[in-house]
């Protein structure tokens, strides 16, 4: 979930929206610098969640996953069964860690993935390989392989009944019925939350099978480039990828620094033309190694005039869709951000999750406010770069300061904030629902709204390149579709009506067209805005004249004045609509 590379192509309102959605909840939660001390505390046991475990640095665990993909294989196999006889074949040539099943496709292949104990293992299983005989297969070698059925001349391995697979059907991805059965078991709504998070977010081996697909590019590029180097970022790493997430990579030539004591230099190619013009010869280079020789990779698109160049293509054997560029390394070190604000607190990802899938499910995606009733919870960007220290200091050949905290175990602060998961999705609905996008940017550096500083729908501030909107392709139409459906959504999940069989999160997941109604209620009756929805527009009784049953109980007066106004002006509107009608018939 890259949230701030919208501008590598031309997105649609649906993937931009997607992917400013952790903006947008970031925006809310984040809090400015108080003395400059914060720290975070669980809802459950009040400690310290980085303290729970040994905190890992974001570019640590990337490396141990790097390390992890560097000593495994992808191998087809006929069937989940095939893996003891796999398993004896490979530990003759190494010693093999644990193994992995999944499956791809409508009419699924099966693969397993096996990682062994040293990198030495893995050389002596490739070194063992060969390629296939056929005249018209490009002789590549790669980390992604095939088990041949045992012939007579082989000779059929003896089956180890004592090992198994860690994990079998590892990326079976939960449908909307399946995801909806397990939210009805839940006790309350903030239980819903974190069981949505538990079962739809990218597993282990989800995360495997990335981090395969990244060295495969490494590998193919290795001979000319050894120090190359592809990195993931965005959502596959920040902590916020569901099983079906995309991969964005950025692929770097050349990944260490000169060394300044060495007398022998490499003869390079000068380049011929502007920076931008190279780059788009590159990436056109890199498509065409992928299309022509590299296994598993399909549907090869080179989308070469978007402000940053990209390759986007389908890896058929793990599964993934992948967005390749070779730009700099902002995006990895805005993945790092989210990624700390992640592991601050457990209720953020849940929380994002669920807008995530809420945003989706009622359309809004296809893939100065207010001050809050309750303390922030995250700190603000600006408050991690004055903390950073000497390690934490980046910044990428383009100037741009990708400088901040990385270290949690250094982290020094406090908040009072302990609000459930459900409180904190209702405040994300009120307080969008009363954001004023058409003066105001979201801006997560200071954690205030600023002034927008050009004309535009909706305008999210990168914390990063500070210059950039990457909310910039929302059209005026979108942003007011937004703002009306988490008014809608608060709506419907503060009232009595929720609590049916389709209650709580799963009452605002309805995937149905429904007539939208904007309601502003006045800030002084904020504590009774709540009432029956289903008695607004209830035409069946108006027309019957029985007002008894008609009746409608209002905690305040004002919100009944606000229910009568919108009444009547949605009529009016819904009138005029159909007079439009008929006179476009009658002129035809």
């Amino acid at each position: 979930m890259s949230i701030f590379f919208s501008s590598f192509t031309k997105w649609n309102f649906a993937k931009c929206t997607n992917k400013s959605f952790n903006s947008l909840c970031y925006g809310v939660l984040s809090e400015r610098l108080n003395n400059g001390r914060v720290r975070c505390y669980s809802t459950k046991s009040q400690k310290l969640v980085v303290q729970k475990g040994k905190f890992i640095p974001f570019l640590e665990r990337i490396n141990l996953r790097r390390a992890e993909a560097k000593r495994s294989i992808v191998v087809q196999v006929q069937s989940a069964q095939s893996f003891k006889e796999l398993y004896t074949y490979c530990s003759s040539m190494g010693t093999v860690k644990c193994m992995f099943h999944y499956t791809t496709g409508v009419e699924p292949m099966h693969f397993i993935i096996i990682e062994f104990a040293e990198d030495s293992d893995l050389i002596n299983v490739l070194s063992a390989s060969s390629c296939s005989e056929e005249n018209q297969a490009i002789p590549t070698q790669s980390q992604f392989l095939w088990f041949r059925a045992a012939s007579r001349k082989l000779g059929k391995l003896k089956q180890n009944k004592a090992v198994s697979l860690s994990s079998e059907n590892a990326t079976n991805i939960l449908n909307d019925d399946q995801i909806g059965d397990a939210l009805r078991k839940c006790e309350n709504v903030s239980e819903q939350m974190r069981e949505l998070y538990s079962i739809t977010r990218l597993n282990d081996v989800g995360t495997r099978l990335r981090f395969l697909t990244a060295r495969q590019i490494e590998n193919a590029i290795s001979g000319m480039f050894p120090f190359a180097r592809a990195y993931p970022f965005g959502s596959s790493v920040n902590g916020c990828g569901k099983m079906d997430c995309d991969l964005d990579l950025v692929l770097r030539l050349v990944d260490r620094k000169m060394d300044e004591d060495s007398r022998l230099i490499f003869h390079c190619k000068a380049p011929s033309g502007t920076e931008r013009t190279m780059s788009q010869r590159h990436m056109e280079s890199m498509g065409d190694l992928i299309h022509f020789f590299l296994p598993g990779c399909t549907n090869v698109r080179r989308i070469l005039q978007a402000r940053i160049p990209i390759i986007k293509y389908h890896q058929q054997l793990t599964d993934v869709e992948c967005d390749l560029s070779m730009s700099n390394m902002s995006g990895v070190h805005m993945s790092d951000f989210l990624y700390l604000m992640g592991e601050l607190d457990e209720r953020v990802r849940p929380l994002i999750f669920t807008l995530r899938k809420w945003a989706r499910d009622i359309g809004l995606t296809n893939s100065s406010p207010k001050p809050l009733r309750s303390p922030p919870v995250l700190p603000s960007l600006n408050t991690l770069v004055k903390l950073a220290g000497p390690d934490d200091k980046y910044v990428t050949e383009d100037g741009i300061n990708c400088t901040f905290l990385r270290d949690m175990s250094k982290y020094d602060g406090k908040t009072a904030n302990t609000e459930s998961l459900e409180s904190l999705l209702c405040e994300f609905f009120e307080f969008y629902s009363q954001f004023d996008f058409s003066k105001k940017a979201v801006c997560l550096n200071e954690a205030v709204a600023l002034t927008k500083p050009e004309h535009s729908a909706m305008y999210i501030v990168n914390p990063l390149e500070r210059g950039l909107n990457v909310s910039k392709n929302v059209s005026l139409e979108e942003a007011e579709r937004f703002k009306t459906e988490v008014h809608n959504a608060l709506w419907v999940l503060e009232s009595r009506e929720n609590k049916v069989e389709n209650w709580g999160l799963l009452s605002i997941f309805e995937r149905k067209q429904r007539l939208s109604y904007n309601i502003n209620f006045p800030s002084s009756a904020k504590q009774g805005r709540l009432m029956e929805i289903s008695t607004l527009f209830d035409e069946e009784k108006e027309s019957s004249g029985d007002e008894t049953e008609n009746k409608v109980e209002f905690k305040s007066d004002s919100i009944k004045q606000e229910v009568d106004r919108i009444k009547k002006t949605t009529r009016e509107k819904i009138n005029a609509h159909e007079g439009g009608i008929k006179r476009q018939k009658n002129r035809r």
